[in-house]
């Protein structure tokens, strides 16, 4: 009945939040249509016609896609109430951004900047308070006795009596602990040992089965607090004896364990259940990358053409051989694509390299020097200005590299990575990176690689927005350019 309960207000949470968005743009549309135009009283809503039955169809799909994508519908007790509101605010944004993106596309015209801006301020305190609503009443609930799930915690140990704070300090998460189930007689022995009684023993594994069927013990939920690798075994056995009796069961990993298991995600193959780990699941903030990647490679060769027809003609006319530069360059997942820049360099500059090996600035496979003789005049120039990175433009146009992301490596420098270091070849690269707008050639190789997995790690459109941003000045500055 709990669980029906939980379904029923998140049905009616995620339709309530659809409703406030509609009740907000019929606001903004009906209500107040002349803001920003002067001397125009309220209009009288014109006939409906096809264009505008397909801006609301689009409008309504893009606002469940946003909603779904950003909103976690779940009747998760853990879930706390600032990660709901950020995760709100981030719907509403996005939300209100595609209604400004409908708004222009089909000419609507009594929506403006300042009606955008009302109605996000509108739906996000709607959903604010909504959410406040709904979370005061639930801990109201349970702090009075109500809706309480009786928990089992299974392990003693050090993970396991952290997790019985939180839920003590927390009596709105609406759990009582039942007692625990000891790894072992002797992990056993030494909590009884502590003599307190919140911290009641009920057995150990070998006869978890026993507990589970006590009528004195009444267990709705089993929280796992067992190292993964250790116990593998024991866990196994745990999730079946929860099957077979209907209880729900969770797992409190240890923390080198969590981050292996955060991102798994279940599929099915011809009827066969499939457990997919790391996929990717930032779908939509992938497609707007990508879509801003075009939109500013586009904007940024027509607004630069004729500087980069200037550099052209600058290094065909002060150094003989080809304009551009290409080479053989490692992209996402190990895939080979030709990198693209304004030659500045000797023709024969990769054949002299192996001469200028000993005179490497920075440790690591990568190959640096201050002073490199194969550089030329015009080449020296558009090195420190980044002019020479350019071309790779095109390469973000075809889709082999993006704004920004880790730089592309060679295959000699990949061939030497560690380990670890074959992290920053799951992503797409980038033209501009961390290490680009942080000082580059100041910077160890191995600092390097940690701030490119530090990007994979928390990336967001938002933390690629900053580095887009900071690369002005690092470029303007010449920061750690050489």
């Amino acid at each position: 009945m709990i669980r029906l309960r939980h379904k029923l207000l998140i049905r009616s949470l995620r339709l309530l939040d659809q409703a406030m968005l509609a009740g907000g743009a019929a606001a903004i549309i009906y209500l107040r249509p002349s803001i920003g135009l002067k001397g125009e009283g309220v209009h009288t809503p014109p006939a409906y016609m096809a264009g505008d039955i397909i801006a609301m169809l689009l409008l309504a799909l893009g606002w469940v896609a946003i909603f779904d994508g950003c909103v976690r519908y779940r009747a998760d007790r853990f879930t706390t109430i600032h990660a709901q509101l950020r995760d709100l605010v981030k719907a509403t944004t996005l939300a209100s951004f595609w209604l400004l993106i409908i708004s222009a596309v089909f000419s609507v015209k009594s929506i403006n900047n300042v009606n955008i801006f009302l109605f996000w301020g509108g739906v996000t305190v709607a959903g604010v308070l909504t959410r406040l609503l709904v979370r005061m009443f639930l801990m109201g609930a349970r702090k009075s006795g109500y809706n309480y799930r009786f928990l089992l915690v299974i392990g003693a140990n050090e993970r396991s009596r952290e997790l019985a704070e939180r839920i003590e300090r927390s009596p709105e998460l609406g759990y009582k602990l039942v007692g625990f189930v000891a790894e072992t007689d002797e992990a056993a022995g030494e909590w009884r040992e502590l003599d307190d009684p919140r911290r009641r023993v009920l057995g150990t594994l070998d006869n978890l089965k026993d507990v589970l069927t006590s009528q004195e013990i009444r267990v709705d939920e089993m929280m796992v607090c067992l190292p993964v690798e250790a116990r593998f075994t024991d866990i196994a056995r745990i999730v079946k004896h929860a099957r077979d009796l209907g209880v729900v069961l969770r797992l409190l990993p240890d923390l080198d364990d969590s981050s292996l298991l955060r991102k798994m995600h279940v599929e099915e193959l011809d009827g066969e259940c499939v457990i997919t780990m790391f996929r990717e699941r930032l779908l939509f903030q992938l497609l707007l990358k990508r879509m801003a990647d075009i939109a500013i490679s586009v904007i940024a060769l027509t607004v630069l053409s004729p500087l980069m027809f200037l550099v052209a003609v600058i290094i065909k006319i002060t150094s003989p051989g080809p304009v551009f530069f290409s080479q053989k360059r490692v992209g996402m997942n190990k895939r080979a694509f030709k990198l693209f820049k304004f030659r500045s360099m000797v023709v024969d500059a990769e054949a002299k390299k192996a001469e200028l090996a000993h005179l490497n600035e920075i440790d690591g496979p990568a190959f640096k020097m201050a002073h490199d003789p194969r550089i030329t005049r015009i080449g020296a120039f558009i090195r420190k200005t980044s002019i020479d990175e350019l071309p790779q433009l095109l390469n973000v146009l075809r889709g082999e590299m993006s704004l920004v992301g880790p730089r592309p490596p060679l295959p000699e420098e990949v061939d030497e990575y560690e380990w670890l270091f074959r992290r920053r070849l799951s992503v797409k690269p980038g033209i501009t990176c961390v290490w680009q707008v942080s000082g580059r050639n100041n910077i160890s190789f191995e600092r390097w690689m940690e701030m490119d997995h530090e990007y994979i790690e928390n990336w967001s459109l938002l933390l690629d927005f900053k580095i887009l941003l900071q690369t002005i000045p690092a470029v303007l500055l010449r920061r750690g350019a050489s």
